[in-house]
């Protein structure tokens, strides 16, 4: 699919047919290792390379400041599973305001003021708030969660997250009972976010979640990852993870929060509904119109020979969160 500029007439590139630059350098390495003659060897170096990275659990990559945190207590929130390389979690990322393509934000972000920060808590409240970063941080004790991080591309992280459940935030400012659903709404400053203001979508980015799946305790308002700071390419300074949605729904630099009573239309919902519905759910039965969605790929692990992974229903979380879908037509609310 292919977007065309209003502005400036230049053709943008969805990123989902971009081929993915760890699938890319695989390929790459495996005809030149081939070419050689060696290509037994290269397996077998391949296979201690992961053999190394499942012994060896993820370290504080030590270019941010430390965001020491606890392991979260909260059912499905540490899964076992290797985590993903830093390297390639911050920079292979969707984050528009930077560019289209995914190694954009982590070339661009760096002009993305981070300080001072405030994020406003309005609508159906009773008690609106805005709080300084510094105030959201104090809120709760900040939670270590490594949850799978799933895009609709077809690729997949697991990261270590800090932060906490954005209930803790939602309780405190106390929703009136006709709030129905929260809307997210980031920063969209074209002065420090380069791609603001082109058509790939409307902004600023917004997105939303109906009250109840904003209370799970699985959703996180996030400040950092692998023990550091968010950089400001994965959303500094404060983001949502949701993680059995896709990743799009987890908005990143945020500065808004608003209680409504009404479903709020969402970035991508505007741009292309019959793609990008309101919930989002991670769901190998539904495709999207243009590729299934019954595999998935995960960074890292794209060279050589590597075989697709099944999609799990809500991302492998569907014993914690199914019942929020209890008797929905889940291909009608995709």
């Amino acid at each position: 699919m292919l977007i065309k500029s209003s502005d400036d007439g230049f053709i943008h590139p969805i990123s989902s047919e971009i081929t993915s630059r760890t699938l890319y350098e695989g390929r790459r390495d495996m005809l030149r290792l081939m070419a050689g003659g060696v290509a037994g060897a290269a397996l077998a170096s391949w296979a201690a390379r992961d053999a190394l990275a499942q012994a060896a659990p993820f370290q504080r990559p030590g270019k941010l400041a430390a965001l020491p945190a606890r392991k979260s207590g909260v059912a499905g929130a540490m899964t076992l599973e290797k985590v993903t390389d830093y390297k390639d979690a911050s920079t292979y990322n969707n984050f528009y305001e930077f560019g289209t393509d995914k190694s954009d934000p982590a070339r661009n972000a760096h002009t993305l003021k981070t300080t001072p920060w405030t994020v406003e808590v309005e609508g159906l409240v009773r008690k609106p708030a805005k709080y300084a970063l510094e105030d959201l941080l104090k809120l709760s004790a900040q939670e270590e969660r490594i949850y799978r991080l799933r895009c609709v591309e077809g690729w997949s992280m697991v990261i270590p997250w800090v932060g906490y459940s954005l209930s803790e935030l939602i309780k405190r400012v106390e929703p009136l009972g006709n709030a129905r659903y929260v809307e997210f709404v980031t920063q969209a400053d074209p002065k420090t976010m380069p791609f603001v203001g082109s058509s790939v979508l409307e902004w600023p980015y917004v997105e939303g979640l109906r009250l109840d799946e904003a209370m799970h305790p699985l959703t996180l308002l996030s400040f950092g990852m692998y023990g550091e700071v968010l950089p400001n390419q994965s959303g500094a300074p404060v983001r949502l993870v949701v993680p059995w949605k896709y990743g799009f729904k987890s908005g990143k630099s945020l500065v808004k929060i608003r209680f409504v009573e009404k479903e709020p239309r969402t970035a991508w919902n505007k741009a292309a509904a019959q793609e990008y519905g309101f919930y989002s759910n991670v769901n190998p039965n539904v495709d999207h119109p243009r590729w299934s969605q019954a595999t998935e790929r995960r960074i890292g692990e794209d060279g050589l020979f590597a075989k697709k992974r099944k999609t799990l229903m809500f991302n492998g979380y569907e014993a914690q969160v199914g019942q929020l879908y209890a008797g929905m037509d889940l291909k009608k609310y995709f």
